[in-house]
């Protein structure tokens, strides 16, 4: 199936239906959770091209979900922090194909599992921002330069929208719009890297299936329960694959 064992296939399946849910229910972590798994089971394009097209459909559902009006005023209002996620995610999408997996894996691993880890410490993912045109601008180029490579630049746009206060409805739908107009710039992309080739965007495209069934689901858990304790132990999980992300990268390294 797509060049991949069926057991691999069917796991993918799985994991982007708990990404979904997770997605519905907090608003980011889809694609950490789907690249952290995807990364010890397949190669590492391979895993990259697998979640380009849920990221972008889901997105479409997370930022528009209050409306047209809602998703645009969030753009205008974070303006140049898309417009930096979108330029440098052009300038970096052409060295995914050239990264070795080992390195690849380790950037992901890494940060995956010190975000997880600070937000489960309990102390406030925020910073102090004395010119907010200079914060969205840097949280944007790093957010960019990191999702060309790996697909992933939400965790900048979060300590960002969290060092401003944004309310939590607020801060869910600026995410979906962020990585919508991302994801957009991500596909267009990697259709010219070629990481997105004809096999993997049918196995990108088939993934969209359990990516939305799992997002409608975790919209219902998002407006009915209180999601902290879920929210908890959604990082125990990113924690948990970020750590086998860094021990596949080391084991390539001693390998090499």
């Amino acid at each position: 199936m797509f060049g991949l064992d069926p057991w691999v296939f069917w796991a993918a399946m799985a994991v982007t239906l708990f990404a979904g849910f997770v997605k519905g229910a907090i608003g980011f972590a889809m694609p950490m959770i789907m690249m952290s798994v995807f990364g010890s089971i397949m190669p590492a394009t391979m895993a990259l091209a697998g979640l380009i097209l849920p990221t972008l459909v889901t997105n479409i559902g997370q930022a528009f979900r209050q409306g047209p009006a809602a998703a645009w005023e969030s753009t205008c209002r974070f303006r140049w922090h898309i417009a930096m996620v979108g330029l440098f995610i052009l300038v970096s999408a052409p060295l995914a194909r050239a990264m070795p997996q080992g390195a690849m894996y380790l950037m992901l691993g890494v940060p995956i599992s010190l975000f997880a880890l600070w937000q489960l410490s309990g102390r406030p993912l925020a910073l102090p921002l004395h010119h907010r045109r200079r914060a969205e601008v840097v949280s944007g180029i790093i957010g960019g330069l990191y999702g060309g490579i790996s697909g992933i630049w939400g965790p900048p746009l979060i300590v960002l929208l969290l060092s401003m206060g944004v309310d939590k409805r607020e801060q869910i739908r600026v995410q979906g719009v962020v990585f919508l107009l991302g994801a957009v710039v991500l596909t267009v992309a990697h259709l010219f890297t070629g990481v997105l080739n004809a096999q993997a965007l049918a196995f990108s495209a088939v993934l969209v299936v359990p990516a939305v069934i799992g997002l409608w689901t975790g919209f219902a858990l998002q407006d009915r329960l209180n999601v902290v304790q879920f929210r908890r132990w959604t990082l125990v999980l990113l924690v948990l694959t970020g750590g086998n992300l860094i021990r596949r990268a080391l084991q390539l390294g001693i390998q090499a």
